[in-house]
């Protein structure tokens, strides 16, 4: 029995009780949240419930959790109901009842996990942004892990998520960028506020290579195609670099299409509609002081030009015109002043801040090598490039760690740690746990054996092992939901530690198969559904994690 099936049990007790008139109350609640008890004596779960509605039912919480207790009690799937304390509920899952849920986990398979929780709100998720000038470098790495396992994660909750990629190709750095290749093409300086590295180098010979008549026009041409060829190779290697770390975008925004798109004006007049824009000073000013901004922003300065502020704008309600409800941006710690600006931008164009435009903050990522924090790059000169990193840990190994910490608080990582094949490193110990699973599988397909819910008698699933293992297995699709409400991808990983040793504990007690010339029973049957549920929930949540299930190690 899973939390999501207890809760719907309790919400069925309840309407009989208001039925039977033992309850008074106007709204029976559409849920009722269920937790794991701390103490393993007190149940299999918790609920507060007869406390919560008690004030409303007018009744006292012991007795009302009493009521509650005795109906609850002979549900399906329910061993025994106890009332503890001043009102709490605690409830201990009917044995059969607990093994069915393994069988049901087989027969789901990729599908277990996934709820409709976000009721299929449509979600737009900005997580990195960059300039075309360069390799994807180590600042980005950390959003591209916790952007794409979000993404993922809010999927499987059931919105309709689409990531997008915002891509700053406007501005002075692109002409300095074009400068830079163009120097290095012509066997020239590149001027000392360019861009240096080995992969300038690279992308000029690539340029050249790909329009042999380029160094034969006029400097002015020959800028604009070297800025042009450039950016176009250099978008394509960071697509190549994120594909290649598993993190995919459905949406590569070009910033310039803000400006030749109408976007701006359309902007413009959606705040001016509900007014919010005005002139002051030969400029036009937005007055997101009605929104608790400490001051008004400048949207188009004096002389003609327009503000990174007006372009912000644009893009969020160009956003906002493509149908997406909700509006998360992912950005790192020196962005942290832009929360206030943003929210008060969302307001001024109607809508909610907080709700249809969400800014999530993240925290600087340290990496160490042989106690030495990685800071140059062989190819880009001054900065650590996303590939290098993945050269020299892995993609796996990378994911994860990056994964498991909150994105929220500043990280320093050890490549040694990383790669460690040891219990101790998380990455591993759960990827062997997969593949422990997988093993255990093999051997049994090897002796005639499979795993087969239908047949299996899941109800002597009822060691005490068995039943922890099971507890854990029902907890997964609540740790997605919660991750997906709370933005937390993080908590995919913790559970899923936390759940391989579980199924550690029970495997170093519960033979799943039979030995030597043991012939096979309806023990090793059930057990055998168990581990293949177990793999499935590993496997489902490596995946929201963008990392492998591997079958051997």
């Amino acid at each position: 029995m899973t939390p999501e099936q207890l809760s719907a049990a309790i919400v069925d007790a309840l309407d009989a009780l208001v039925r039977d008139g033992v309850l008074r109350l106007d709204e029976v609640p559409a849920s009722v949240t269920v937790e794991r008890p701390k103490v393993k004596e007190h149940g299999d779960y918790a609920t507060n419930i007869a406390l919560q509605l008690a004030k409303k039912a007018q009744m006292p919480p012991r007795e009302l959790a009493g009521a509650l207790a005795e109906r609850l009690g002979a549900a399906d799937g329910v061993g025994s109901v106890e009332v503890a304390g001043p009102g709490f509920l605690n409830v201990r899952v009917d044995t059969g009842a607990q093994g069915a849920l393994a069988g049901e986990i087989v027969r789901e398979a990729g599908a277990y996990g996934r709820s409709d929780a976000l009721g299929g709100a449509p979600v737009n998720l900005e997580f990195i942004s960059a300039n075309p000038t360069g390799p994807l470098h180590l600042g980005h790495t950390r959003w591209a892990v916790v952007g794409d396992a979000l993404a993922r994660v809010l999927a499987a909750a059931g919105a309709k998520v689409a990531t997008e990629f915002y891509v700053n190709d406007r501005g002075n750095q692109m002409d300095k960028f074009g400068q830079s290749l163009m120097a290095v093409a012509n066997g020239q300086a590149v001027p000392e506020d360019g861009y240096h590295g080995a992969y300038v180098s690279d992308l000029a010979a690539e340029v050249v290579a790909g329009a042999p008549g380029i160094l034969d026009l006029p400097d002015d041409e020959q800028l604009v195609a070297f800025r042009e060829k450039g950016y176009a190779l250099q978008l394509a290697h960071q697509q190549a670099d994120l594909e290649g770390f598993r993190t995919h975008f459905d949406v590569w925004f070009s910033e310039r299409t803000l400006i030749t798109s109408g976007a701006i004006e359309r902007a413009f007049a959606v705040i001016e509609r509900e007014g919010h824009l005005y002139e002051s000073d030969g400029a036009t000013w937005m007055r997101t002081t009605d929104f608790a901004d400490d001051k008004d922003r400048v949207l188009v300065r004096g002389n003609g030009e327009m503000t990174y502020f007006a372009t912000d704008t644009a893009y969020y309600l160009d956003k906002r015109a493509r149908g997406f409800e909700q509006c998360i941006y992912l950005l790192g710690a020196d962005h942290h002043g832009y929360i206030g600006r943003l929210q008060a931008m969302a307001a001024c164009a109607g809508d909610r801040p907080g709700y249809n435009l969400e800014v999530l903050i993240g925290q600087l990522v340290k990496i160490l090598s042989d106690g030495q924090e990685l800071k140059l790059s062989k190819r880009a000169g001054t900065i650590v490039s996303l590939a290098e990193l993945v050269d020299l840990v892995g993609v796996d190994a990378l994911r994860y760690t990056l994964a498991r910490h909150p994105a929220d608080s500043p990280l320093t990582l050890d490549v040694a740690e990383m790669t460690r094949q040891s219990s101790e490193n998380p990455v591993y110990y759960v990827q062997y746990a997969h593949a422990r699973l997988a093993s255990i599988l093999r051997n049994g397909a090897a002796l005639g054996l499979s795993p087969d819910p239908r047949t299996a008698d899941l109800t002597l699933l009822e060691t005490e092992r068995e039943g922890d293992l099971l507890r854990a297995l029902a907890e997964f699709p609540r740790v997605v939901a919660k991750a997906a409400e709370l933005r937390e991808p993080h908590r995919v990983a913790r559970y899923l530690e936390d759940t391989a040793a579980t199924f550690h504990k029970f495997y170093d007690v519960c033979r799943v198969l039979p030995q030597a010339d043991e012939e096979p029973g309806p023990v090793h049957a059930a057990r055998l559904v168990l581990v293949a549920a177990t793999r499935t929930v590993v496997a489902n949540g490596l995946d929201l994690l963008g990392v492998s299930a591997p079958e051997r190690m």
